[in-house]
């Protein structure tokens, strides 16, 4: 049967959508002798489809090893050529070549039986079970997936390994000036859209700050707002940033005064917080630094010289400042004695006085008795 369009619609000739393949009657054929006769044309089916499985399995097979026995024969004939003749090599290579004929022979009878089979197959009447197939399979269940949160320990690793591995094309982002150029080179880089690409913004900010580099810190800021909007926005919106960042480009350059004025505001903002930052940095480093300027000054007693000679009375401060020995003597005496044992104990301590091996001597026993006056 066709139209005038040329279809052909004799396909559907033969087409049995029961569910039983004979004429039945409602008083004779009960529900069990339809699911009988059911199971038995599923079961022809899968006879019949295992007999495909097992002739395209017999024809691999045989290809195999007509493979390898030609690749046999031509060793044997390439050492015959070479001049290595003899009797054995050549009933090899008669059995071999024997081989060769033989899995020709099957090959072509099993490309020959997958023929009909296919034919026969073609020929089938289609049924419940065969009429349609199913395309694609998929369950969805609407359960919200348990996630694993993050120790702090994983956040700075994660961030550690982003911020190296992505070093260059984050600050290449943060040099960006125009809305279609950043947009652009997201969608090259999806990858970065991201919290962890906001936090290496910060992190460049704050160090060109303390370069004093002001404007490149202010270029990468910008930037850095440019990223948190995206991620508020993929927020609000409940959807994955890399999804959306498209379309916060287009409100930004198309928004109104209210949106502009709370980007600039944010932006001014992040700015603060970096000059802030900054200046936290810069004294912690001071103090850093001057504590280990300290720790190189201590004497052999873990006392800081400076320490001890701010201390100092005036005339010990003054003998100090000139060198004088029979000064600081003198400057001694005229304190009452526990006061002069103390500052003396201290400037040894700290090594501003090193005293010789007589007085050092003096210095020990004068500890003893104030240990068992203790």
């Amino acid at each position: 049967m066709s139209t005038g369009a040329g279809i052909d619609y004799s396909v559907w000739d033969h087409i049995y959508v029961s569910d039983d393949e004979d004429v039945t009657n409602p008083y004779v054929d009960t529900p069990s002798l339809f699911r009988m006769r059911h199971r038995t044309r599923l079961e022809r089916m899968a006879e019949f489809q295992q007999r495909g499985e097992d002739l395209e399995n017999n024809l691999l097979e045989c290809k195999k090893l007509l493979e390898e026995a030609q690749g046999r024969l031509k060793e044997l004939e390439e050492g015959r050529n070479q001049g290595e003749e003899d009797e054995e090599r050549e009933a090899e290579i008669k059995k071999v070549q024997g081989e060769v004929r033989k899995l020709k022979k099957d090959e072509k009878s099993f490309e020959k039986m997958i023929e009909e089979y296919r034919r026969e197959e073609k020929k089938l009447p289609w049924d419940v079970d065969t009429i349609s197939k199913e395309g694609f399979s998929k369950s969805v269940l609407n359960i919200k997936p348990v996630t694993k949160e993050e120790t702090e320990e994983e956040k700075v690793e994660k961030h550690k390994t982003f911020a190296e591995k992505y070093k260059e094309e984050i600050r290449h982002f943060g040099m960006l000036r125009r809305w279609g150029d950043s947009q652009k080179y997201l969608s090259d880089n999806p990858h970065l859209v991201c919290e962890e690409t906001a936090n290496c913004l910060v992190v460049i900010c704050i160090d060109f700050e303390i370069d004093e580099k002001h404007a490149l810190m202010e270029q990468v800021a910008h930037q850095t707002i440019v990223m948190q909007f995206i991620l508020d926005l993929a927020q609000t919106l409940k959807v994955d940033a890399r999804g959306c960042f498209r379309q916060f480009f287009s409100k930004i350059q198309t928004a109104d005064k209210p949106y502009l004025d709370e980007f600039d505001r944010e932006l001014e903002r992040l700015k603060e917080r970096i000059r802030s930052c900054a200046q936290m940095r810069m004294a912690s480093a001071v103090e850093e630094l001057e504590e280990e300027e300290r720790q190189k000054r201590l004497g052999p007693g873990g006392l800081d010289p400076v320490e001890v000679y701010e201390s100092l009375p005036k005339d010990m401060q003054k003998s100090f400042d000139e060198k004088n020995i029979q000064m600081l003597q003198e400057a001694i005496r005229k304190l009452d004695l526990e006061e002069g044992k103390y500052h003396l104990r201290r400037c040894i301590a700290s090594g501003l006085w090193v005293p010789e091996s007589g007085e050092r001597d003096d210095e020990k026993e004068d500890n003893e008795e104030d240990e068992e006056e203790d």
